[in-house]
Order: structure tokens, then sequence, then C-alpha cells
């Protein structure tokens, strides 16, 4: 007789720690259909992000659809990665909603779509009354970094983001 076992595993960071993943508080909410981190969007990205210290990560893995030239990463999806990434950062971090007012990217290295998963990686890095920035970046499967965003948000009062974005809480697998 044999039984069979699936394990899945929390990623876990260069430390050996293992990271928290973000429970996604709109997925019960009627109308989602985030292009980012619906995991139910046909096209979208399907994002999901874990907590790791103060950084928010999240994977993902191109294919061939999500090319400009021959296996390169499209630019534009580039951006909207690094921008959902960096919207996580607040959700969690500030546990408030909020609008992007700028961002800023600088592409360092081609991201090849067929080479393999990515790993992003953002943080808060200044706030200044409700304006907060967040920096962000795209290491390739051999951990290179490869594209790099600075993010400034205007974070809206928590009545707001309950009210207009149904976000009262972002909470941490186990929390």
């Amino acid at each position: 007789m044999f039984h069979l076992f699936f394990i899945t595993f929390a990623p876990v960071n260069d430390k050996n720690k293992v990271m928290k993943k973000i429970i996604n508080p709109w997925m019960d909410k009627e109308g989602y259909h985030c292009f980012g981190c619906d995991p139910n969007h046909q096209h979208g990205l399907r994002m999901e992000f874990y907590e790791d210290g103060d950084d928010i990560v999240s994977f993902w893995q191109p294919n061939g659809e999500h090319q400009s030239w021959i296996n390169t990463l499209h630019g534009g999806l580039q951006a909207a990665l690094l921008d959902e990434l960096c919207g996580w950062v607040v959700f969690r971090k500030f546990q408030t909603g909020a609008v992007t007012s700028k961002m800023e990217i600088r592409y360092r290295k081609p991201i090849h779509t067929n080479e393999g998963q990515l790993t992003l990686r953002a943080r808060a890095t200044e706030v200044r009354r409700n304006l907060v920035t967040v920096v962000g970046e795209i290491y390739n499967s051999n951990g290179d970094l490869c594209t790099e965003s600075s993010c400034l948000y205007f974070l809206f009062s928590k009545e707001k983001s309950a009210t207009e974005m149904g976000l009262t809480e972002c909470r941490v697998e186990g929390e």
C-alpha cells in the first residue's frame, strides 16, 4: 500500500527563517478583480506576498506571453510588478490603503522570460505625514539585481481605507 503525501513549504529567507504569507484581505470581496494580486484573474499577474522582517517579498514566474523583445520581460510588466509589490508594503506595514503618486524605475539588466523564477523585494524607506516612499527590486533567478523602483504613496485615513477599499486590516498567516 502506498500513501502519497503532498507537503508545501513556506519560503525561507537567506537566514533560513520562514517568511510569513500575507493573507489577501479582498479574497471574498464582491467585484475584486485586481490585475496584480487576484489569484483568479485570467490574465493577471496573480502575485502572492510574504513578510520578511521589514521587507515584503513576492516570487513570480514569467513566461513567453510576458515578453516584449524575444525572451525579454516587458518593462511595463516589470513596473506593474513593482507597483503592486510596493503597494502591499503600505497595506501590511501601515494597515491602510493608498494610491501611487509617483513611480521611478531603473532598468539595470534585462530579465529573461525563460530563465526561471524572479524574486521581488520592497520596503518603506521614508514617511512624511501621509506620504510614504517605498523602494522595490526585482532579482533574476541567479540573484542579480535587474530592476529598481522608488514609489511615493499617498496614504488614506483608516476610515477612507475601510469605506472605499474595504481594508480594515492586512494580516499574515498565524496572526
